[in-house]
């Protein structure tokens, strides 16, 4: 199949593409490489896909209509893996145009494009954030998500609408996924694994936001990636009716979330990278931060139903892990 990647120079874009390698597909993957964190690391992402020859990268800014509506035209994908956006709830609150530009309408010209060339399957990026402030959990796709708490979260939930309507007005056939916490080795500098363990290693103060009373679904990247791969080859089909008018079942629509299904403690996740370490936080407790929320946790039922697979990698290995690799990437 000819598969094409956007966001391929993120974090999990990079690590989709390396997993999907080698299967006998053609890779085309597109990033457009902003500043919103160092580009070196996602150039650094791209050199390392360099021995994946059915591997090949484009410069692709898609909020171009143009240039997106002449990359589908011209490659002909069978399937697609939607992954670029802009993302980061807090940076929401100080460039919300950015959210507009790369989640709305970069998202409605893959829509477009997946549409004009009778793409097979789009499986595109969500979030937990879409869950906003809900109290109740685990959190199930079933579950009511109309008041999210950051702009980021409504533009996610916007997707999912968008592609929703693709689904049952194009019979194009849509998966979201809503990501929960990712970490893990090239993950993003933003993410609280990336700054947590360069404070400690650097014997710096750690910002533990509602006075660490919080936690997070944390999913590992490779339990992310294998969710990605298995519901790639899952395309959904209809699974009401034919009256488009009265099911709202009768589109090839599907929605999972891809977590660990068990919620950890902030303060547990940081001592797990202090026995990974072997060094002590310094711990520098703040309020909750505007657009934050205090706990998610991952509903992955539907997901097993679905694909037969559940993640299963726990906290300490997953951050041993990222710490091997960021001080041999740092070489710290």
């Amino acid at each position: 199949m000819k598969l094409l990647i956007t966001g391929m120079a993120g974090f999990i874009g990079h690590a989709v593409a390396r997993r999907l390698s080698g299967l006998g597909h053609e890779i085309i993957g597109v990033d457009n490489l902003n500043d919103y964190y160092d580009v070196s690391l996602k150039q650094a992402r791209l050199d390392d896909l360099a021995d994946c020859s059915d591997v090949r990268f484009e410069r692709l800014e898609l909020a171009d209509r143009p240039a997106v509506a002449e990359l589908f035209e011209r490659e002909s994908f069978d399937r697609v893996v939607h992954l670029a956006a802009q993302p980061g709830v807090r940076y929401s609150l100080e460039n919300p145009n950015a959210y507009v530009d790369a989640n709305l309408v970069g998202h409605m010209n893959v829509l477009e494009g997946c549409r004009h060339a009778r793409v097979e399957h789009l499986v595109y990026a969500s979030s937990s954030s879409v869950y906003g402030a809900n109290d109740k959990i685990p959190f199930g796709t079933d579950d009511n998500v109309d008041h999210p708490i950051s702009l980021y979260a409504a533009t996610k939930k916007a997707n999912e609408l968008m592609a929703h309507t693709y689904s049952h007005l194009y019979d194009l056939p849509t998966t979201g996924l809503r990501f929960f916490t990712v970490y893990g080795p090239w993950g993003r500098p933003d993410m609280a694994m990336f700054k947590f363990t360069r404070a400690v290693l650097e014997g710096q103060p750690l910002e533990v936001f509602n006075h660490g009373d919080m936690s997070r679904d944390f999913t590992y990247i490779d339990d992310i990636v294998e969710g990605i791969a298995r519901v790639l080859d899952t395309v959904p089909q209809p699974r009401g009716t034919s009256d488009v008018t009265t099911d709202t079942r009768s589109a090839p629509y599907a929605l999972y979330n891809i977590g660990h299904g068990s919620p950890v403690s902030l303060m547990e996740f940081i001592r797990a990278i202090e026995r990974a370490t072997g060094m002590e936080a310094k711990l520098e407790m703040q309020p909750m931060q505007p657009g934050d929320v205090p706990r998610t946790w991952a509903d992955t039922e539907a997901l097993l139903a679905a694909t037969g697979y559940r993640p299963s990698i726990g906290v300490d290995e997953g951050v041993a892990r990222f710490v091997e690799w960021y001080k041999r990437y740092f070489k710290a």
